[in-house]
């Protein structure tokens, strides 16, 4: 797949860290209008006291508004695992499109089972409003924009370029942070490794922008490089180590990890372009698979 890359396009990018669960999200405004769309949005959860609220969301929101900006799209990288989506109830309050890449039906497919969910739970992808293919343009404002489809962490992780601007959702880390698990269901770690080169091969000079970040060795949290910086100084990938090099990293190092925290909530609400499951009197509910992950 060849990928139009507009270097000469500079989209306004501001992010949000959410302390809780590590993550980032966007504003990302077209540089021709006010026109913009949010990548990755956070819904706040206390798992242990079964509470939801919009706090990071409602920072966003209000920044949108404060800036009279229009929300065209609302972008998903993948159906993350370590936080919940803020998505519909962004939707409700500011409009536009949420967007996943269309291989969130094997993933619907994968955890559906694992949830025991029912066939009222359309594993079709029809929870969101657009399922994004490798190669797949679409419009923020005059700035077009493309998905890349980038699996390895999951089967449905797509990176978006947006100008001189990519987000890159857990594809990659920052440089000293190296790159994300791939030992999830449907996760390959040579699936990743190649993924990561389809990014490497971008110009030097675009934008990376992280979902993640957990300031390595102490320092401050960082969420902007550039595919120079990766393809030099990535502790996992950079200065042209191989792929069975990764590989056995990868697999030897996943096997270390913890499972993430909201994994179990955070995959039901994800695979349901961010809305909460509900019981049969249609009260949010959510369930606890016994030794299902």
């Amino acid at each position: 797949m060849d990928y139009v890359v507009d270097m000469s396009v500079h989209p306004e990018v501001e992010g949000f860290f959410d302390d809780a669960t590590n993550t980032i999200s966007y504003i990302v405004k077209d540089p021709g209008s006010d026109a913009c769309a949010i990548v990755d949005s956070v819904m706040d959860i206390d798992y242990f006291a079964g509470r939801i609220t919009y706090g990071h969301a409602d920072a966003m929101i209000a920044r949108v508004e404060e800036r009279g900006l229009s929300l065209e799209w609302i972008i998903e990288t993948h159906v993350h695992a370590d936080h919940l989506s803020a998505a519909p109830y962004i939707q409700q309050k500011l409009g536009g499109r949420i967007g996943v890449g269309a291989k969130i039906m094997v993933v619907q497919e994968t955890f559906g089972k694992i949830f025991n969910e029912g066939t009222e739970f359309q594993r079709d992808g029809s929870q969101f409003d657009a399922l994004f293919e490798d190669g797949d343009s679409y419009m923020i404002g005059g700035m077009r924009c493309f998905a890349m489809y980038t699996p390895g962490h999951t089967p449905a992780c797509m990176v978006h370029v947006m100008g001189d601007a990519a987000f890159v959702g857990d594809t990659l880390f920052m440089p000293d942070g190296g790159s994300a698990r791939a030992d999830f269901p449907g996760g390959d770690a040579g699936e990743l490794y190649d993924s990561i080169q389809r990014v490497l091969a971008l110009p030097d000079a675009m934008r990376l922008f992280m979902c993640h970040d957990y300031g390595p060795n102490g320092r401050d949290i960082r969420w902007e490089t550039t595919v120079g910086e990766e393809k030099a100084h990535n502790i996992h990938v950079g200065g042209g180590k191989s792929r069975e090099e990764f590989v056995k990293f990868r697999t030897e190092r996943d096997a270390q990890l913890a499972v993430p925290k909201l994994i179990i909530p955070a995959l039901q609400v994800n695979m349901r372009g961010g809305e909460v499951p509900t019981d049969d009197n249609g009260n949010p509910v959510l369930k606890v698979p016994v030794n299902g992950l």
